[in-house]
């Protein structure tokens, strides 16, 4: 009987079913693969508004081309005033381009020009403007006025084709005066050189300037105001900060 008892619960607990095991849980979607967001777009630059040049501009038209040169008439009022009024009289209408300094060497290279003529076609005598109260420098392409004495320049001018910074007002071992900038070439470099490298007499002029006259001179044939050029460079006669 005990043994009847003891299969019978045998026989109970096989046919017992295993408990039941819980599913696994359904795998998880993979997370989407985020990307960084885009930059944002960058900002405008702000265009500056150009600023018209204002500065008076004037064709030089010579026997051998045109030379166009700019003032600097805020810079060096008194001594751009006075070309321009050569200009918009005309009396600068037949002066000569006279002078030429090759016998310098390379390092004092200009060209001078003025009323080579009439005196009575000059007009009075105008102050110096020195370079250390205009801040203006003795560059190549400067435009200076020549004196013989600050304060008696009238209607010659120099157009430098080389840097002579001993023409600046305080240049070391110089007369601490200078020469007056007032403008530079902005166009016509090339008929400048041909000027420069013109015949020149071997005896003609005076003192340092013997040898160093034109022959035959260079007529600048009119000389008008003309509009800024639109390439115009930015030049080299206005001192950096």
């Amino acid at each position: 009987m005990r043994m009847l008892t003891t299969m019978l619960s045998l026989l109970v607990m096989t046919a017992a079913p295993a408990p039941a095991t819980p599913p696994a849980p359904a795998p998880r979607p993979p997370r989407p693969m985020m990307s960084a967001p885009p930059p944002p777009p960058p900002l405008p630059v702000p265009v500056q508004p150009k600023v018209a040049d204002t500065r008076p501009y004037v064709a030089l038209v010579t026997d051998l081309g045109t030379i166009v040169v700019r003032l600097e008439d805020k810079r060096a009022p008194v001594t751009a005033a006075n070309f321009l009024r050569y200009v918009d009289a005309k009396r600068m209408d037949g002066f000569k381009f006279y002078r030429s300094t090759k016998s310098w060497g390379a390092a004092n290279q200009l060209i001078q020009a003025g009323n080579r003529g009439d005196p009575r076609r000059n007009f009075p005598p105008i102050a110096h403007e020195p370079t250390t109260t205009t801040g203006l420098t003795n560059c190549k392409g400067a435009l200076s006025m020549a004196r013989l004495r600050p304060g008696d320049a009238t209607s010659d001018f120099f157009l430098l084709l080389s840097d002579i910074k001993g023409f600046n007002a305080d240049a070391p071992g110089g007369d601490g005066v200078g020469f007056a900038v007032f403008g530079e070439l902005v166009a016509g470099a090339d008929i400048a050189s041909q000027i420069f490298n013109a015949p020149t007499s071997p005896t003609a002029g005076e003192g340092v300037m013997v040898g160093q006259m034109l022959e035959p001179q260079v007529t600048i044939k009119s000389a008008r105001r003309v509009p800024a050029p639109a390439d115009a460079p930015v030049g080299c006669v206005v001192k950096a900060p």
